[in-house]
């Protein structure tokens, strides 16, 4: 009630019953809306993957927005791209990566799975990206798409891609991003790592620390953690604080 989900209201005979407000409504639409996605086979295999990372050591975020720089002649097909001149607190002037060779843009990126390394040093923090496709028809869809591809590297030092065996053969995806294989189910299957991503040094701009600290980062429950620990393959030797 307090929150104006419900409301309390007298009927005719004395006695008060509580009702959905259209706020009420909308919040549980959207719970089911959420509890349907976290069935789906997409987001089995994302929070599979966080899991593995959590596992590994690695501090871990699910469906963050972030701002990512990109260059392009023309705005890309995004309502929230914006030149730098048109909003010039996006800048990026930490950032240790080349300067763009063109006009810059910005725009709203969504990584499935976004992750950095646990430690205090900085320059050790080597953020990464997991981008999850389950179908061959979604995988082309986002390799057709360049300024998300390249948005997704202006925010890791890696990006890869993972898929379930079969939907892809590794040559098929660009070089410079790697690749991980699900090999059987999602549920009890190996992540494999079937090439290593191309690493690019960079340093996360300030816009960025700020989305991280204000978002919660995943957890890992007990199930998961039995599972992946006994199958860490993703970074061990490099989850230790340097």
């Amino acid at each position: 009630m307090a929150a104006g989900w419900v409301m309390l209201v007298a009927e005719a005979g004395g006695h008060e019953t509580l009702r959905l407000t259209d706020a009420g409504i909308r919040l549980l639409a959207d719970a089911r809306q959420r509890n349907q996605r976290r069935h789906s086979a997409h987001d089995q295999l994302a929070d599979r993957v966080a899991a593995h990372l959590l596992a590994a050591g690695r501090i871990v975020w699910r469906e963050l927005s972030l701002r990512a720089r990109i260059t392009a002649d023309e705005p890309p097909p995004d309502s929230a791209a914006v030149t730098t001149d048109e909003a010039p607190w996006l800048g990026d002037e930490t950032s240790t990566q080349p300067p763009p060779q063109g006009k810059t843009w910005w725009r709203l990126a969504r990584p499935d799975v976004f992750s950095v390394r646990r430690t205090s040093v900085e320059a050790y923090l080597q953020p990464m990206v997991h981008e999850v496709k389950v179908s061959r028809a979604d995988l082309l869809s986002d390799l057709r798409h360049a300024a998300k591809r390249e948005s997704y590297q202006w925010l890791s030092c890696e990006t890869y891609y993972v898929l379930p065996a079969g939907v892809a053969e590794p040559q098929e995806i660009p070089e410079r991003f790697g690749v991980w294989l699900l090999n059987g189910s999602i549920g009890s299957g190996t992540l494999d790592l079937a090439r290593p991503a191309r690493h690019m040094p960079c340093k996360l701009p300030f816009a960025v620390w700020m989305a991280l600290a204000s978002a919660a980062p995943a957890r890992l429950d007990s199930q998961s953690a039995q599972r992946e620990l006994g199958d860490s393959t993703i970074e061990d030797g490099e989850a230790a604080d340097e």
